[in-house]
């Protein structure tokens, strides 16, 4: 029986996908749910698994875009399945000829060394003037003066060795984007161009939160199973606590109307083998120190091993992207529409400040928060922003209602 294998649909509003790879060969006999390729969303990469175990054959081609439903293989359920490797056909042994020694030809007569004498080498005084003048050692140049010293047109013919124009390769390579990089691409620059996006910065001293981890981050492991205690909860329970004091910065635009919610789905930006993936942590509000790390690491653990899915990255209120993992020192992110935020964390950096009066060293941090000035004005973009330095800088206070014990559930 011939089973005809269609493209599945892998989520909502997609209607055509992109043949990636394919992970088996036309002839090839495949096992019922095994991997035969992957196909590119515009919103993620999935497996194709085979349907039934057979002989396959493929009717589409890596980088086909081809529509939902429609039929990339045939499973041929009848093929057998092939036994063991067979034996290797005998070789039959080539005959041997045996070459007659060729005769060797005499060779030519070296050419006799220059003579060589106190003087080689050593350059006249106009020639040493003119290698000075060009920075060129007497060693790189070959005289041709009596005895092998170096005369001034040996100096004038002399050239700095700096390489040329086309000593290197000039290759280049031209391949198509993968659909879900297009895709990207494209929300990018409507980003871009479809809102009224403005960056505003603030800096933020990491010394508490430094001290909290120092504290805490042993006992905080050995406590939840070996999960680790970074910095990503405490900016995302900073952000959850400022969208809450400004909601217009949990809000999008919808044509002529503005929506607003009253929970907050926060997507983290992580990079993958596919490139930038943004899965959403899910209520936010509601999870503790230990259930965002916990989530944080499942969804970028899927990202990484290629499992993320369409729903994994469906929604999300506000965006909290971390280019301070990269080296970045400051950046102005760009809005993941339809939201109306995205906060850009950056690297810590030891840097001198004044503390009462007082200049101290501490491990300082810019923040950057893009914003839809279409729906947020300036004085709730800032406000959101000095709310999330707040928090971070007081974050016993004002993140762990003073019992960091309780609040990391110790």
């Amino acid at each position: 029986m011939i089973l005809e294998m269609k493209v599945p649909s892998p989520g909502e509003s997609i209607t055509e996908v992109e043949i990636a790879t394919w992970l088996v060969k036309d002839g090839d006999y495949v096992e019922k749910d095994q991997a035969i390729a992957e196909v590119d969303s515009d919103k993620a990469t999935l497996e194709l698994p085979a349907e039934v175990a057979g002989i396959i054959t493929l009717k589409a081609e890596e980088g086909d875009a081809v529509k939902v439903g429609q039929v990339v293989c045939l499973i041929d359920t009848d093929g057998a399945k092939p036994s063991g490797d067979a034996a290797p056909a005998k070789e039959e042994k080539a005959e041997v000829k045996k070459e007659e020694p060729k005769k060797e030809e005499p060779k030519a007569a070296a050419p006799a060394p220059a003579e060589k004498s106190y003087a080689s080498g050593t350059p006249s005084p106009a020639a040493k003037k003119i290698l000075d003048e060009k920075n060129i050692s007497t060693a790189a140049v070959s005289g041709t003066g009596k005895g092998g010293r170096i005369t001034k047109d040996d100096a004038v013919n002399a050239v700095p060795s700096m390489g040329t124009p086309t000593g290197g390769t000039r290759g280049s390579e031209r391949q198509k984007l993968s659909m879900l990089r297009r895709k990207v691409a494209e929300r990018l620059v409507a980003a871009k161009n479809e809102t009224a996006m403005l960056t505003t910065f603030n800096e933020v001293n990491m010394t508490p939160i430094n001290m909290l981890r120092n504290e805490y981050k042993d006992a905080f492991k050995a406590k939840h199973g070996g999960l680790g205690l970074g910095f990503m909860s405490f900016f995302t329970k900073a952000v959850v606590r400022a969208l809450k004091l400004f909601p217009d910065v949990n809000s999008m635009m919808d044509g002529d109307y503005k929506v607003s919610y009253d929970f907050v789905d926060v997507s983290i930006a992580v990079s993958g083998p596919k490139g930038l993936m943004v899965p959403v942590v899910r209520n936010a509000e509601t999870l503790s120190f230990r259930g965002i790390e916990a989530e944080i690491k499942r969804l970028a653990l899927r990202a990484r091993d290629g499992q993320i899915t369409v729903d994994d990255m469906t929604g999300g209120t506000f965006t909290i992207t971390n280019g301070g993992v990269f080296g970045s020192m400051l950046s102005t992110p760009i809005i993941n529409p339809p939201q109306s935020g995205i906060l850009g964390m950056h690297n810590i950096i030891e840097r001198p400040i004044a503390v009462n009066g007082k200049v101290e060293i501490h491990p300082m941090m810019y923040v950057a928060l893009s914003y839809d000035h279409r729906i947020i004005d300036g004085r709730e973009s800032v406000g959101f922003l000095v709310a999330v330095k707040e928090a971070l800088e007081n974050p016993t206070e004002l993140l762990m209602d003073n019992n960091p014990k309780k609040a990391l559930e110790l």
